[in-house]
Formats: structure tokens, sequence, C-alpha cells
């Protein structure tokens, strides 16, 4: 089998170059940049006008990762944010399914996000492999029309499409937010998180480049949507100890009522920080797991064990 991954410079990206390459398959893989990866297809941009054709000759399946994801600065206006996303993962996602198409390509593998179902779950109902009401967030609607214009190109051509909607993904050389609690996590310093009973569906970074390595070849995979997790959700309290015990430390998280930690960050403007810390956001991983008789390959102790190893090793 002969895949091209894009984004092979990036978190996910690369190490689904990396695994397809130790199952022995044949790999080309796109950069942004030309000196970032050896041996890199050097693609500056990822838009609608994107020319794909130096990459497609032969190519089994698209693993399609790259995406932008990190938002513009304060200054720049919604609609100025909400452009900037659809070029990149709306536009130059469909653009890219056309060529592929057109290239005969059999797959395409879309690495979406749960942001297309939205931010937050209720109590008891998980989402569903399924779309549902347009996402307010702009990189989620950039996201949501990806997966609706990728499915009427799979209708038109002979094109595979398999989307992926997954969570946090977290592992050896995360950045962002999860860097950030295991930076804080470090410090000696106690944190109000001690009783907070929420869940948050998390997934490793080696379960999700399973999962994807399974789409490529899987015959019940074609046209198909799949949630994924680490099929272990987990509240803050835990995710922290977890981070604690990794980093032989004993997690000083003091029992502050989540009622009052969301009245602070309120009144400190800081209301998002507080629903991502305090809110559920689960994900209901069955029809992955039945249709495609898949399992993660990695429990959620291992991945923090892991994650928290590298993050140490790397300070």
């Amino acid at each position: 089998m002969k895949i091209l991954v894009t984004g092979g410079g990036g978190f996910v990206g690369s190490k689904v170059v990396g695994s397809a390459k130790s199952s022995g398959w044949e790999c080309c893989f796109q950069s942004r940049n030309e000196n970032e990866l050896e041996g890199a297809i050097t693609i500056p941009q990822i838009d609608g006008g994107t020319d794909w054709s130096s990459a497609l000759n032969n190519i089994d399946v698209v693993v399609h990762c790259a995406a932008r994801v990190h938002q513009m600065t304060e200054s720049n206006s919604p609609e100025e944010i909400l452009a900037s996303y659809r070029s990149v993962n709306t536009a130059g996602t469909l653009n890219l399914a056309k060529q592929a198409a057109l290239h005969g390509v059999k797959r395409l593998i879309f690495i979406s996000s749960i942001k297309v179902n939205g931010e937050f779950t209720n109590t008891g109902q998980p989402f569903l492999p399924i779309l549902g009401k347009v996402p307010s967030d702009p990189y989620g609607l950039s996201k949501y029309e990806a997966e609706v214009g990728l499915r009427q190109i799979a209708e038109e051509t002979d094109l595979e499409v398999v989307i992926i909607r997954p969570p946090l993904v977290y592992g050896p050389d995360v950045k962002a937010n999860f860097k950030a609690m295991m930076t804080l996590m470090s410090k000696p310093i106690p944190l109000p998180f001690g009783k907070i009973n929420n869940q948050r569906s998390l997934v490793y970074i080696d379960n999700l480049v399973s999962l994807i390595l399974t789409c490529c070849e899987h015959p019940a995979a074609a046209n198909k949507t799949f949630l994924v997790s680490d099929n272990d959700d987990v509240s803050t309290t835990r995710l922290m100890r977890q981070i604690g015990m990794e980093m032989d430390k004993s997690a000083m998280l003091l029992p502050i009522p989540k009622g009052f930690i969301e009245l602070v960050a309120k009144l400190c403007r800081k209301s998002n920080l507080a629903d991502r810390l305090c809110g559920n956001l689960q994900l209901d991983v069955s029809e992955t797991l039945n249709t495609l008789a898949w399992r993660p390959p990695v429990s959620f102790e291992q991945g923090i064990q892991h994650t928290v190893r590298a993050y140490l090793s790397a300070k």
C-alpha cells in the first residue's frame, strides 16, 4: 500500500508516517517547509488552489492531517478568523479530495474534530458519529463544512471517504493546553481541582494512529464517520492525579466545589477555561469498536506514563 500523509511534520501526521513505515507501507508525506523534513514533498500552502499533482501519482490512500488549528490574533475580526479556517480546512480539504479522485486514489482519511459535534456534552448524552446542528466555533464550522463537502464528493466519484473525529489528543511532544497542565502539575503549588467529577474523552496519539491505519485498509470503513478515544473517560481530578503520580509528586488538589471555580472564572472573564476544566465532553465510540473490531492498544494510564516521561526528559 502507498499512502500520502498531509501535515507530515505535525503532531499527528509525523506519528502516522512513522507507524506506516514501520508497518512496511510505502509512505509519502507533505510538509510546508522545504527543510522541515527530509524526503518530504514541499507544498507550502494548502487552500482551494493548491496543486497536488506532484504528490498523488500511484497513491492508494490519502491521510489528510494538515489543518489550521490555532486561532489568529484577537485583532482579527470574526469574519477574518472564519475565512482563514475555511481557506485551509474547508476549501483546502475539498480541493485535495477532488484531485485525489481524479488521480484514482481509492480512499481519503479525513482527520476532522469532535468540535463538529460541539464543545460540551450533557451527563449521560455522549456525542455520536452524526452531523447535528451547525457548530458556532469557527474551527468546528470549517471542519463541519469540509465533512459535508467530502460526503458529496464521495457520492459523485469513486473516492471512498473516511472521517475520524478525535477529541483532545495527547502524547509525547504534545503542546498547548495539555503541556501547560503538566507544567502546572510539576510545580509545588496547590490547585483547586480535587473535586471535579466531570467526564471527558481523550485519545492517546498511538491509539489515534492505530485507528487511522486500520481505516486505511478496513473494507467496512468506507464512507463512514468514526469517533475515537481511549475508551476510558476521565475526570479532570483523575487526570491531574495520574499526571502527578507519574511525576512522583503528590498532587496537591484542593476539594473546591465546581460551582465556586466557575463563579471565580466568570468574574475573571475566564469562563471558557472553567468550562474545559469542569465540563463534560464524552464520545460514544461503540460504533467504531463494533464496525472495525478495533480496540485502543494503549490504556489511559500507559498513555499518561509515556507522555509525562517524555515531558520530563525534555525539560
